[in-house]
């Protein structure tokens, strides 16, 4: 009888209840997408670090997982390391930031095809002039450039060699001598990738290298991959911020739900007043009231998880290079739970409030 009795009333103003499922999904949206492009941007800077084909990586002292600024390197570093008995193959390269998520790529490209096994060309070549370009495909498609024409970057006009399958450390590479003239840093570089002659000896390098030099930053790629979590980013920033996200999302749920559902107590006083005449207790119309709560999260919930869906497909289809989301299912139940304790708290107050009411008030409200 309950269950029936809930349906009926939200079936009975289906636009209130259309709307509060509505305002539901957004905070349920809004985390799931957050959620998404957190995870997604830091599985793409993995896949890229994987793809540079290296098994170790040395950084700069100081340096962070994700920030890598400057050039403090020389570049005569790569020679010496590459005399290691172990290393197959040496590459330096050089970063110049053009927002918080892109960089430019200096490379050599000979090395760096060593490295990685070469780019894989969808269009156009290899670097032929100084101020040439090489873009990935979700760069290119996003900025809607294709090979031969013209791209601006970093105040100077650039012509696009070749667009390559993304994957490969960056979106945007440029020869090394170039992006060393323009950030001021000749002879110098960011980071440096060393390939083994086996893999089972990445253990023994990277000891020698930490005793030699003990201030860099010295990881396998399987250790610097590991750290691109959620809980590592800038000291548990990210994690701090997604935890702020949830609670505004608890806070919205709340607020909507006591809105919605104190508005219909006051719609359905007399309702109320005829069901506590016919002997409905208290509990009764509390959980009534509770009921409907619980069904409208439910509903959002499951709208704000597809409208996450469409959330993806918006920004990977306008932002495929700037933006990675994936889609999180060990989130949804988080964000239900969520929605459902913000819902549960909303629906309280107006559930006591119907809970109280005096019959006999309630059967001469007008």
């Amino acid at each position: 009888m309950t269950v029936k009795l809930v349906l009926e009333n939200l079936k009975h103003r289906p636009v209130r209840s259309a709307l509060s499922v509505f305002l539901i999904a957004i905070p349920v949206t809004l985390i799931l997408t957050l959620v998404g492009l957190s995870e997604g941007l830091l599985a793409d800077s993995a896949r890229r670090a994987r793809g540079v084909g290296a098994d170790i990586w040395v950084r700069p002292p100081g340096s962070s997982v994700l920030t890598l600024s400057g050039a403090p390197l020389p570049e005569k570093m790569v020679e010496v390391l590459a005399r290691n008995p172990h290393v197959a193959a040496a590459a330096g390269m050089i970063n110049h930031p053009i927002s918080s998520t892109t960089f430019v790529a200096g490379i050599d490209m000979d090395s760096f095809n060593r490295m990685s096994g070469g780019f894989k060309y969808l269009e156009g070549g290899p670097f032929r002039k100084p101020d040439d370009v090489i873009l990935d495909q979700p760069y290119a498609r996003q900025n809607k450039v294709h090979a031969g024409d013209k791209i601006n970057l970093l105040n100077h006009e650039w012509t696009v060699a070749g667009v390559v399958e993304p994957g490969k450390l960056s979106h945007i590479f440029l020869p090394m001598p170039v992006v060393q003239s323009l950030s001021g840093n000749t002879g110098k570089i960011s980071q440096i990738f060393l390939k083994l002659d086996d893999p089972a000896n990445t253990g023994a390098v990277i000891r020698e290298l930490k005793e030699t030099m003990p201030d860099y930053q010295i990881y396998s790629v399987a250790e610097f991959t590991s750290l691109l979590t959620v809980n590592n980013v800038q000291g548990g920033m990210l994690r701090n911020f997604i935890n702020v996200m949830v609670s505004i999302g608890v806070v919205i749920g709340f607020a909507v739900v006591l809105l919605s559902m104190y508005m219909a107590v006051l719609q359905r006083t007399r309702e109320i007043g005829i069901l506590k005449s016919l002997g409905a207790s208290r509990w009764f119309i509390l959980r009534t009231i509770l009921i409907e709560a619980i069904v409208m999260g439910f509903c959002g919930t499951i709208l704000g998880i597809l409208f996450s869906f469409g959330a993806r497909w918006l920004i990977m289809t306008l932002y495929p290079a700037s933006l990675s989301e994936a889609i999180v299912p060990a989130w949804w139940p988080i964000a239900g739970g969520v929605t459902l304790a913000g819902v549960t708290l909303g629906a309280m107050y107006p559930g006591l409030s119907a809970a109280r009411q005096d019959p006999i008030e309630a059967l001469a409200y007008e």
